[in-house]
């Protein structure tokens, strides 16, 4: 899985009728029986007329395959990153909203994997959502306790590679790999790393805030990151913590 974070809870963030279309087909055969012999001049009002109706029976023609998807929506994920001693919330009537120490976006339709008592406490995954149609598309956070601040970015990776299989085989297989330094609205500073492997892709955020490590991680298959990757990025950028 991943290195170290804890659960939470989300709070969430046509028919249309069909126009009616004048029978192509219909049309051409009604000019094609008055002129049998004749083809309007491309100037004359019948030209434009049939070469609007041509158009239209292009573009009536497109697959529904090819035609724009619908902007991708989310919902809030809040997360408490809780001690795995601490594992199944606070109870009571306690809001998780009023208790995260950080957010992220989920796409609708991704479903969010349990994670055990167990996973929590020996390497620190806290949340993890995925696609329910390609489960190695996922996003998910771990955390780890203890750290004031973020040590240099290579040692950074390296250390999260070491309680993550699947990241420390990204890393081994990668053509290339980025990472930078970035700061929010309050200074808060942030790794970014993006690893491109030979058959998968990576976006992680990592930073330090409450005396903790957060490492947010978004992961996919090749063709997937290469379909949904406008949707991964957002994700991605939507990482920070929250009452530091």
């Amino acid at each position: 899985m991943a290195t170290s974070l804890s659960p939470s809870t989300i709070l969430s963030s046509t028919a249309a009728g069909k126009s009616a279309q004048v029978p192509l087909t219909v049309a051409t055969k009604t000019h094609i029986s008055a002129h049998p012999n004749k083809h309007p001049s491309p100037g004359s009002a019948a030209g434009l007329a049939a070469t609007a109706l041509a158009a239209a029976t292009v573009l009536a023609a497109v697959p529904p395959s090819l035609a724009e998807s619908p902007p991708a929506t989310y919902r809030v994920y809040y997360g408490t990153a809780a001690s795995a001693a601490n594992y199944g919330g606070y109870g009571g009537n306690a809001s998780k909203q009023d208790t995260a120490e950080y957010v992220y976006d989920v796409p609708d339709g991704w479903k969010e994997r349990l994670v055990s008592k167990v996973e929590k406490g020996t390497n620190g995954t806290d949340s993890e959502f995925c696609n329910p149609k390609k489960r190695t598309e996922k996003e998910y956070l771990t955390f780890l306790a203890g750290f004031r601040q973020l040590a240099p970015k290579d040692a950074v990776l390296n250390n999260l590679a070491l309680s993550d299989v699947e990241l420390q085989d990204l890393i081994a297989s990668a053509d290339n790999i980025s990472s930078v330094e970035k700061k929010d609205e309050k200074g808060q500073l942030y790794y970014v790393y993006e690893i491109d492997g030979v058959g998968a892709h990576s976006l992680i955020s990592v930073t330090c805030a409450n005396n903790k490590l957060y490492a947010h991680f978004v992961n996919a298959p090749a063709p997937e990151w290469n379909r949904d990757q406008e949707t991964l990025r957002h994700i991605h950028e939507s990482f920070k913590t929250v009452g530091s």
